[in-house]
This record gives C-alpha cells, sequence and structure tokens, in this order.
C-alpha cells in the first residue's frame, strides 16, 4: 500500500484544494457601504455668506471664487480682480479679521465666516478713517490697488494703533501698486493713526454750487483750475 493511502490524503486531492481556492480568490468582495456624506458640486449649490455683518444666499458652482462670488453674484465690485493668483493684493478682503486674498479663496469654504469688503469700512454712509485719511494723502491713483491696500491697512490699525514706517512697509508688502503710491499711502496711514498732521486737506462741500457760501474743494491752484474749466464748458 502506497504511503498516500496510508495517509488518506491523495495528489487529486491536493489539486482539488487547489482548484477550490483559485475559484474562492476569484470571487469579489463586497466591500462594506462608505458613511453617507452630503456631496458638494459639480452642480451649482446654494450657499450662504456673512459679508458686512448681512447674510447673503446665493447659487454657485463649488469653483467659483470668493472675488468673483462678491463682484458678479453680489455686486459689490470694490474689491477688485487683476492678477488673479494672489501676486498682487488688490481683492484683498478680511476673513474673521484677516486680511486675505479673495481671489484665492473658494466661495463656498468661507461660509459661517465674518467677510468685510471695502464697503463695509463705512458707517452711516461716512468713510472710516482709513479711508479719509488716503484721500486727503492723495494716496491713490488709477485705483484698482486702492481698496485692497485700505484693507490691509486696516488690519495693520485694528492690531498696531500706532505704527512705525517700517511696520506699514510690511503690512502693504504684499500689495502691489504699479502707480507707485506707496509713499502717499504711509502718509496715509500715519494720518490715520494721528502720527502725522495734514498741513493741508481737501474739503469736500456736498452739494457745491457756484456763487454759494461754502467753500470750493481746497485752495489749491490746480483744483481751482480744474473747476473753473468745468463750469465754463457746463454755461457753453
Amino acid at each position: 500500500m502506497s504511503d498516500e493511502s496510508k495517509s488518506g490524503f491523495t495528489r487529486r486531492d491536493l489539486v482539488r484544494g487547489a482548484l477550490v481556492g483559485a475559484a474562492a480568490a476569484a470571487v469579489p468582495v463586497k466591500a462594506p457601504a462608505a458613511p453617507a456624506s452630503r456631496a458638494i458640486g459639480p452642480q451649482a449649490v446654494a450657499i450662504a455668506l456673512k459679508i458686512n455683518g448681512k447674510i447673503e444666499k446665493i447659487v454657485v458652482e463649488p469653483r467659483v471664487v470668493l472675488a468673483d462670488a462678491l463682484r458678479d453674484r453680489i455686486g459689490l465690485t470694490g474689491t477688485k480682480v487683476v492678477c488673479g493668483r494672489g501676486a498682487c493684493g488688490a481683492c484683498t478682503v478680511l476673513v474673521d479679521g484677516v486680511a486675505q486674498c479673495s481671489c484665492l479663496l473658494l466661495a463656498a469654504e468661507v461660509q459661517g465666516r465674518a467677510i468685510t469688503t471695502i464697503e463695509g469700512l463705512k458707517t452711516d454712509s461716512r468713510l472710516a478713517p482709513i479711508q479719509e485719511a488716503f484721500v486727503a494723502a492723495d494716496a491713490l491713483q488709477c485705483g484698482f490697488c486702492t481698496s485692497g491696500m485700505v484693507m490691509s491697512c486696516k488690519t495693520l490699525l485694528e492690531k498696531n494703533p500706532k505704527p512705525s514706517r517700517e511696520e506699514i512697509r510690511e503690512a502693504i508688502s504684499g500689495n502691489f501698486c504699479r502707480c507707485g503710491t506707496y509713499p502717499h499711502v504711509l502718509d496715509a496711514v500715519e494720518r490715520a493713526a494721528g502720527l502725522k498732521t495734514a498741513s493741508s486737506s481737501l474739503t469736500i462741500v456736498p452739494a457745491w454750487r457756484p456763487g454759494s457760501d461754502g467753500r470750493r474743494l481746497e485752495e489749491d491752484v490746480r483744483v481751482a483750475q480744474a473747476t473753473a474749466e468745468a463750469l465754463e464748458l457746463e454755461e457753453a
């Protein structure tokens, strides 16, 4: 009698076992179901943003950045878009009090956070001190960088009410101005901080009319000449 017969296990049993094992391995194993989660997108979804103290409800695709949502969906065009990649700082807004480039933030990811734009700085139709200082110091030219620059300076003054010139430079280092208004921006921040008093400033009289007793804009030859030319054109 062979050894296989004595042990009760033959080569046929070995082959049969191997075939059964191979067949079992080929049968797909059903993976456990993943927990249900709320999918966002790719279609447009409804979101709610807290902007300047108000809740704005809009419908956007998840890929829409905050800057585009502010400008195109909500109509807050004070936020400018220049480079679109966070290199110039023109689209700077405040998110929970921190200056951030809105072109780098998805609108959907800032739900529930406090967003402040340049429009949100004024109170009762009055400009914020930093905005008034920008006007007084003539710290703007074409205006594309201005709103982002103002927001960065606003953040600085809230953290440091009396910054040095070096600290101001550091605060606006992420804001690029093609017109080169940096010296005027430094002056504006110092004026807003009470570190510098303007020897002369633009005084705007509401609803000014020719012949009124109110002051014009300022005793500035250039302003007076431009005003006179404008009035001559109107009369002609």
